[in-house]
């Protein structure tokens, strides 16, 4: 399983001394225990970067195969392509380019126009991309749990 984590939520799951809220917990747990994969690269990598707590964290995940990375230029170039268009509703090119790359399928986020690209058959497909959220609660719902335990959110590119 792949994941995407933008950086609006970020902090909820590498929070400065811990994730800070239960959902946050859950999904820090999931990429801790091996169970999925952390996709970054190009500008997310950057964004990601800025937080101390995942740099310390990214030091030894990327050791454990917990962190993938994906080639910022080809990321960067791929998502000024995109943003000349007119079919993104949000400015995050940098996030759909990084899961048409690199197969991720999931994303942590709270943008609801990201969200809504996301989900868009037409940016992200085969399978369709999927969205974990805090924005309703942040409990750790079934849901949650059902969409971190869907093996099927990973097309590898080959």
């Amino acid at each position: 399983m792949c994941a995407i984590v933008d950086a609006n939520v970020a902090p909820e799951v590498f929070g400065d001394s811990h994730p800070v809220n239960e959902a946050g917990r859950g999904f820090f747990s999931w990429l801790n225990a091996g169970k999925g994969k952390l996709i970054v690269g190009g500008k997310l990598r950057n964004e990601l970067g800025a937080i101390r707590r995942f740099r310390e964290w990214a030091a030894q995940a990327v050791q454990a195969g917990i962190v993938q990375s994906v080639d910022d230029a080809a990321v960067n170039e791929e998502a000024r392509k995109l943003e000349s268009g007119k079919a993104l509703r949000s400015n995050d090119a940098h996030i759909i380019v990084l899961a048409r790359v690199s197969g991720a399928r999931l994303l942590y986020s709270n943008d609801d126009l990201l969200q809504q690209d996301f989900t868009d058959h037409r940016l992200v497909s085969k399978p369709r991309g999927k969205v974990f959220s805090t924005r309703q609660t942040t409990a750790f719902t079934s849901d949650q749990r059902n969409l971190l335990a869907n093996r099927k959110l990973c097309r590898i590119r080959r």
